[in-house]
């Protein structure tokens, strides 16, 4: 590849991801249907699962995605039993937004669920491979990122 392809090389992957995304939201919006549960509504499980209890702009931070849309989310979650709010010891106004155990066991079968479909996808490619997709995403996350933000 000459420096001069870099960019459409770059612009193809990018291409390529945009439908991805959206076309993987709508397989996650349909399964997790039955459930009562969002794309946005999972995305808000997941940090609080992986990372623990966590302020709504903290949340809107890590997701890249207004304070308001994620305390929608939120307050979804609450009225499902799936989080609860609690004090923040760093903070009197902002409390801390922590999954419940329901909202654990939630997560943990939507989670089981999709990694047993994901392992099955992309067959055609090695193991090697996907750990080089992954790192490519990774770095054209990070750089699209700091150039988005003002």
């Amino acid at each position: 590849m000459s420096p001069d392809d870099r960019g459409a090389v770059v612009s193809d992957i990018l291409r390529n991801v945009r439908p991805l995304v959206l076309n993987s939201a709508r397989v996650v919006e349909h399964m997790l249907r039955a459930a009562g549960i969002t794309v946005g509504m999972r995305a808000v499980l997941e940090i609080l699962f992986d990372d623990g209890p966590a302020p709504v702009p903290a949340l809107a931070d890590r997701l890249d995605l207004a304070r308001q849309g994620i305390q929608r989310h939120v307050n979804d979650l609450l009225a499902l039993g799936c989080v609860e709010s609690r004090e923040n010891p760093a903070h009197r106004r902002s409390v801390l937004i922590a999954l419940t155990p329901a909202g654990t066991a939630t997560f943990e079968r939507i989670r089981a669920a999709e990694l047993r479909d994901l392992d099955r996808l992309a067959p055609d490619c090695t193991a090697d491979e996907l750990i080089t997709a992954r790192k490519v995403l990774n770095a054209l996350n990070r750089d699209i990122r700091r150039k988005a933000q003002p």
